[in-house]
């Protein structure tokens, strides 16, 4: 049975690398990843913006779910951008990201930073800090915005 459970375990560690690279059948694939992983964080910042702003009560476990989501999803999109094909004229992306690749990865890197900056914060379950550390976040997501987002 042992022997059985390390085997497995083997070939599953040996294939991961393999269905990772294989993760996007093309351009469009990858495209539609990072859409939907962008659309994945404007939900849940969405509604960590409304608690904040008393739109919607503000619920600490919620709030705290909603920030941990964003700590995984802010590492997804990224991805996306580096699958031949993904330059392509699919959606809003720029054709400075490929142009200004290190500006582009540092941008994606201060919001993961962001991220776990604003984790830190919810769990101190102090709004003033935790307003404070979601404005940091959204301004993270606004400067890649506006160099690397068509309107």
């Amino acid at each position: 049975m042992k022997k059985l459970l390390i085997g497995s375990l083997l070939v599953t560690f040996t294939a991961i690398p393999a269905i990772a690279a294989t993760a996007f059948s093309d351009g469009k694939d990858a495209i539609e990843y990072r859409q939907n992983a962008f659309q994945l964080i404007r939900h849940n910042t969405g509604d960590i913006g409304d608690m904040l702003q008393g739109k919607v009560k503000f619920d600490q476990a919620r709030l705290q779910r909603r920030v941990d989501a964003l700590v995984g999803l802010s590492t997804l999109p990224w991805e996306g951008f580096t699958v031949e094909g993904a330059n392509k004229a699919f959606g809003d992306a720029k054709a400075e990201i490929w142009t200004d690749n290190a500006d582009f990865l540092s941008k994606a890197e201060k919001l993961q930073t962001a991220a776990k900056a604003l984790q830190a914060a919810a769990q101190t379950a102090d709004q003033a800090k935790i307003k404070a550390a979601f404005m940091d976040f959204r301004g993270n997501c606004k400067a890649c915005h506006e160099k690397f987002k068509a309107d």
